[in-house]
């Protein structure tokens, strides 16, 4: 354990607070990102992370996994999102002996899912690499509501949530669009299948940001063959090879397991979604090979 980990809650929170407010008055001597991490929520974003913060030339924000600046934060300036990361003077120190400069990054799994992140993330960070970590969307439906179940934001039973979720959804998107100030409760929890039609959200990254600059990770190959997907992700990300000690699953919730019928229903949910997501892809994705 980390002694940043062993710190009291109250401890932790007002070292945050305390490193906003500094790296926010000295937002200039800070090294903006070189990637995001974008989700897809309850995907494996957290291992992927864990895996890239053991690379020696690799850097997160100061305190945070995610920043979520381009989604609930952007009513903050933009010095106070560049005050998150190290200073280029503190990370040169950090990296030096390292194979090439070092490079930052942040991971927050609501910006692919969020109607106005991938717009605001090109227009202040228009070179900057995404990752976007995606899972059986049948899956992913499931932990993510067995997720907001545990931390209280769900009531419902999982099938009753996937009845609510249009009722939810209605109206959301275009009340975020239209006013930027606005959170959708809904939206961010309550999202089972629509955060699961992966080809929509890549769409709009790519409507932002050019195809080149984006790369797609399927979690299930990144669980089943590590070495080789985490070296697919470091190529794109112009890095050396350097693995962690070892590939870990963080952030997993067992449980009981989803009903035959509910499975079957949306696999046939998702079943025109994945075929679009292959068509964008140019292949088909782990969780159908």
């Amino acid at each position: 354990m980390t002694v940043r980990a062993a710190m009291p809650h109250p401890v932790k929170t007002w070292g945050r607070a305390v490193s906003v407010r500094v790296g926010t008055a000295t937002s200039s001597q800070r090294q903006l990102p070189g990637f995001v991490m974008v989700g897809a929520q309850r995907a494996g974003t957290t291992s992927l992370y864990r895996a890239l913060m053991a690379h020696p030339q690799v850097h997160a924000a100061n305190f945070h996994k995610g920043v979520n600046y381009f989604d609930v934060n952007y009513h903050r300036d933009f010095s106070w999102y560049r005050g998150h990361f190290p200073t280029s003077a503190s990370l040169r120190a950090r990296t030096r002996g390292a194979a090439g400069p070092p490079v930052t990054f942040e991971a927050s799994g609501y910006y692919m899912w969020h109607p106005c992140a991938p717009e605001r993330l090109a227009r202040h960070l228009p070179d900057v690499k995404v990752l976007a970590m995606l899972r059986d969307p049948v899956e992913r439906a499931f932990s993510a509501w067995k997720h907001e179940h545990a931390r209280g934001y769900e009531t419902e039973s999982f099938e009753r949530g996937l009845e609510l979720e249009d009722e939810r959804l209605d109206g959301e998107v275009e009340r975020m669009v239209a006013d930027p100030g606005y959170q959708s409760f809904s939206h961010r929890h309550h999202a089972y299948r629509r955060r699961g039609q992966y080809a929509e959200q890549l769409a709009a990254l790519r409507r932002h940001l050019p195809a080149d600059q984006i790369h797609v990770v399927d979690s299930e190959a990144f669980f089943e063959r590590p070495e080789e997907t985490f070296s697919d992700v470091l190529s794109f990300l112009d890095l050396p090879i350097a693995f962690p000690e070892t590939f870990d699953r963080w952030n997993g919730r067992p449980s009981s397991p989803m009903s035959a019928e509910t499975r079957e229903q949306l696999r046939d949910h998702f079943a025109p979604h994945d075929r679009a997501l292959a068509a964008m892809l140019g292949r088909e994705p782990a969780w159908l090979t």
